[in-house]
């Protein structure tokens, strides 16, 4: 964007991709806003439990399959359902392994300071959360999370808005409802 000297720009980042969508708003300094889809926090004390979970021999393909079940519901389709799961289970095991342990040491050293040092429109959209189980599951309107909190700490001038009763891919399975939210921000921001 810098190289193309492109006009500040509202930044999108959905679940994994929050975190760089964060970070590209920080670096770019002239975003317009920032628009975080299903985002989510790693706490330290997850740690030891990532790290156990990854040794076990099959540890990320089981990992990966467990929590890519978990972000489908019924309204999903099955075909793409699958595909998405199984191009998850195809990532080399120390790549996935590295990724998790990296996105984890980023939410615990750096995510609290990244979102403190924006001062730009903020839309948080949230369709699902983790429970005690860590099981994700679909949010329902008015509920509030520890990563809501988290975020409302940081950014008190962001939106939050739920769309509930959907998976953690709003973009496929709720487009009209999520583009809706977009459209109206992107119209406040402009």
């Amino acid at each position: 964007m810098a190289h193309l000297d492109l006009p500040p720009a509202v930044i999108v980042g959905h679940s994994m991709g929050c975190r760089v969508a964060v970070e590209a708003a920080r670096a770019r300094g002239g975003a317009a806003g920032l628009v975080l889809v299903d985002g989510s926090q790693f706490a330290a004390a997850m740690e030891p439990i990532l790290k156990a979970a990854l040794a076990e021999p099959d540890g990320f393909v089981a990992l990966s399959n467990r929590w890519f079940q978990d972000m489908f519901t019924a309204k999903s389709d099955p075909a793409v359902a699958a595909a998405v799961s199984a191009r998850a289970a195809r990532l080399p095991r120390d790549v996935g392994e590295r990724l998790m342990l990296a996105m984890l040491r980023y939410d615990v050293d750096q995510l609290s300071d990244s979102l403190v040092s924006l001062r730009i429109p903020t839309l948080v959209v949230q369709t699902t959360y983790s429970n005690e189980r860590r099981e994700r599951r679909s949010m329902r309107q008015g509920q509030d999370t520890p990563y809501l909190q988290f975020v409302r700490d940081r950014m008190p001038h962001a939106r939050i808005e739920i769309i509930e009763d959907t998976g953690h891919f709003p973009q496929l399975d709720e487009p009209t409802r999520l583009n809706a939210l977009l459209d109206g921000f992107l119209a406040s921001v402009a």
